[in-house]
C-alpha cells in the first residue's frame, strides 16, 4: 500500500524510467501571435528542472499546455506516460501543483484543505486522515492542524500548499515561483524541503526568477524567450558555455586624466574597459567586466581614485542577462 511511504516519496513511475514529461515541437498561437515557438524538453525522473524566462517569454503557457489545461497549436506531449491533452485528466492524478499564488481555502483549517483536496484525486477519507499529520510535519505546521488558514503567516500559507501539492504522492511536483514574497528564513526552508522530495524520488519542474534558487536547487535547466529555448543543460553547463568566468563590477566616481573633473564608473569602462576586459557593459551607475584573467583589471582598478569593485565568479543571473537582455519587461 502507498500509505506506506514517507510523505516526501513518490509512487515509483508506472513504466518504469519513462520521462514524467516529454515536449517536442510544441507550438502555441492565438491568432496571429506565436506564443511558443517549438519548444522541446525532456525531464528525468528523480531530478529538478527548472524552466527560466523573462516576463513574457512564454513560460505559462508552456506550463499549460504540458498539464492539459491549454490545447497546444502543434507538437506532441506525454505528462506521466499519457498523451496530452487526449488523457491530461488521468495525467494530472500523478501531479501535485504548487500555484504561483496561494489558493487555499480560507473557510477550512489546515487539516480540512488536505482533506478536501485529497477527495479530488478519489483517495479515502481515512487514507487521507492518517497522512495528514506526516504532511503537516513535513512542512514544519505541527500543532497547526485546527488552525484557520487567516491565522497563518505568508510562509505558512506556502508549505501548507506544498504539503497539499503531495497529497497524492505525485510523480511530478510543477512549482511556479514558490518562493516569492517569502523572507529568507521561510526560503531557504522551502528550499530544504523541495531536495528531500528530489532525493525520495520525485520530479520537480520548477519556474522561478530567483537565479540563486535555481542554481540551487536545478540539475537542469532552461532559458526561454520570445516563445524559443535559447539554452539547456546543468547550471554549471550553462554558466560554462555562455560566460566568462570572471566578472568585476565597477561603480563609483572616477578621478580620470583631468583630475579637476569626477565621473561615473561608465566613463571610466569607455576609456579602460575594452583593453582590460573581453567584454563589457554598463548598466546604470555600474560597469560590469567579464574576464578569463582578473588580475590585469584588479590591478589597474587599485590605482583609480574614487572606482570601487566587487570581484565575484560569474553566474547564472549574467547568463540570463546576457541572452535575454537587461531591458525591463512587464
Amino acid at each position: 500500500m502507498t500509505a506506506a511511504l514517507p510523505p516526501h516519496q513518490a509512487i515509483p513511475p508506472a513504466a518504469g524510467t519513462r520521462s514524467p514529461l516529454l515536449i517536442h515541437g510544441l507550438f502555441k498561437r492565438y491568432g496571429e501571435a506565436e506564443i511558443v515557438r517549438g519548444i522541446d524538453l525532456e525531464l528525468r525522473p528523480g531530478e529538478c528542472f527548472t524552466l527560466l524566462g523573462p516576463n513574457g517569454a512564454g513560460k505559462t503557457t508552456t506550463l499549460r499546455c504540458a498539464l492539459g489545461l491549454t490545447a497546444p497549436s502543434a507538437g506532441e506531449i506525454r505528462l506521466c506516460g499519457e498523451p496530452v491533452p487526449e488523457r491530461a485528466r488521468e495525467a494530472r492524478m500523478r501531479v501535485g501543483i504548487v500555484p504561483q499564488l496561494d489558493n487555499l481555502d480560507p473557510d477550512f483549517t489546515c487539516a480540512e484543505n488536505l482533506l478536501v483536496y485529497g477527495r479530488y484525486f478519489g483517495l479515502a477519507s481515512a487514507d487521507i486522515r492518517a497522512r495528514i499529520p506526516e504532511l503537516l510535519a513535513f512542512a514544519g505546521l505541527e500543532g497547526k492542524t485546527d488552525a484557520r488558514i487567516q491565522s497563518l503567516s505568508g510562509g505558512m500559507k506556502r508549505r501548507l500548499t506544498l504539503a497539499r501539492a503531495l497529497i497524492n504522492r505525485p510523480e511530478l511536483l510543477v512549482l511556479d515561483e514558490p518562493t516569492t514574497g517569502l523572507d529568507p528564513q521561510a526560503r531557504h526552508l522551502i528550499w530544504d524541503r523541495l531536495k528531500q522530495l528530489i532525493r525520495g524520488g520525485t520530479t520537480v519542474l520548477l519556474t522561478t526568477h530567483f537565479m540563486d534558487e535555481a542554481e540551487r536547487l536545478s540539475d537542469q535547466l532552461a532559458i526561454l524567450d520570445a516563445g524559443r529555448l535559447l539554452t539547456t543543460g546543468s547550471p554549471r553547463e550553462v554558466i560554462a558555455a555562455h560566460i566568462e568566468p570572471q566578472v568585476v563590477e565597477v561603480f563609483g566616481d572616477w578621478n580620470g586624466h583631468d583630475t579637476a573633473t569626477s565621473s561615473g564608473a561608465a566613463a571610466w569602462a569607455n576609456t579602460h574597459a575594452a583593453a582590460l576586459s573581453h567584454r563589457y557593459e554598463i548598466s546604470g551607475e555600474t560597469a560590469f567586466c567579464y574576464v578569463h584573467d582578473p588580475a590585469p583589471l584588479l590591478a589597474h582598478l587599485a590605482e583609480q581614485q574614487g572606482l570601487r569593485y566587487l570581484h565575484r565568479p560569474a553566474n547564472l543571473e549574467d547568463v540570463f542577462l546576457k541572452l535575454t537582455g537587461r531591458e525591463l519587461r512587464d
